[in-house]
């Protein structure tokens, strides 16, 4: 009978402590899984990273496709490029390859800034970036015999201590600056070349600014050196519908002609290549 009893009492106890067992298997894993939730919700203030090629469209060129190098910004509309890939744009055309805005009408190196904060920015996403550049440009300079330029490091100066003129020289200044006499911008368009004329070179730069006291002469000729013209053929200026003289100067072009013969503000002038008359 006291046998009996105990192994009553002793699976009684020993039934108890599997459904406590279970029970707390159970409880650790509801607790295991609630930590896990919360381990994997974001809060709101935690950083959350995200591939470099979502910043694509920001840190490359839209003219090169690499990252940009020597970021510059064109300040009409913010459009930011590699500073040599803008600059040689600008050989060909006055407008923005983004948004095809006029940046200037005869000067557009003149709307430029460089954007150190950005090219930094730039520099620190990508890895190793500014080493090969720098490796780069090393190499360009050694294998032309050249000597290598040292980076230009600004002192740590405030600009409410310094006097007054050297604020003002410490602003930023543009690229290049435009004397007031020239004060008459061409656009010119090549229309095309006679029959029998050869080996010439494109016109690889169409905007000019000049003085309104320069002839179509000196139109002529500038044309004829950038394209390597022989003395064979002779170039045709016109305006309009109207062939100009050599004599005539540009101010006096642009006072006849008026308003119809200016494009953005510039004076457009057509030319063509002929073979003198026999």
């Amino acid at each position: 009978m006291d046998g009996t009893v105990d192994r009553v009492v002793e699976e009684g106890s020993t039934r108890g402590c599997s459904r406590t067992d279970a029970s707390l298997s159970g409880e650790d894993e509801r607790r295991d899984s609630d930590h896990s939730q919360r381990t994997h919700e974001t809060h709101p203030d935690d950083e959350r990273s995200l591939p470099l090629r979502e910043f694509y469209p920001y840190i490359r060129c839209a003219l090169c496709n690499g990252f940009l190098i020597d970021a510059t910004t064109i300040i009409e509309c913010l459009h930011t490029f590699c500073k040599s890939c803008i600059v040689k744009h600008f050989f060909y055309s006055n407008r923005c390859p983004n948004c095809s805005i006029v940046v200037h009408q005869t000067q557009p190196l003149y709307s430029i800034r460089p954007d150190r904060q950005l090219q930094d920015i730039v520099f620190k996403m990508v890895p190793y970036l500014e080493e090969d550049e720098k490796s780069r440009i090393y190499a360009f300079y050694k294998q032309r015999g050249l000597d290598v330029p040292k980076p230009v490091t600004s002192p740590a100066t405030y600009p409410w201590k310094l006097p007054q003129r050297q604020k003002k020289d410490m602003l930023p200044q543009s690229v290049f600056t435009i004397p007031s006499e020239l004060d008459v911008s061409l656009m010119l368009e090549f229309v095309g070349a006679e029959k029998g004329i050869e080996n010439y070179k494109p016109l690889e730069r169409k905007y000019v600014r000049v003085s309104g006291e320069a002839t179509v002469r000196h139109v002529e000729l500038f044309i004829r050196r950038k394209m390597e013209l022989s003395q064979n053929c002779k170039v045709d200026v016109v305006c309009g519908e109207h062939l100009l003289g050599q004599c005539q100067s540009l101010r006096e072009v642009c006072n006849t002609m008026g308003k119809n013969a200016l494009q953005d503000g510039m004076l457009v002038l057509h030319f063509g290549l002929v073979l003198p008359a026999q």
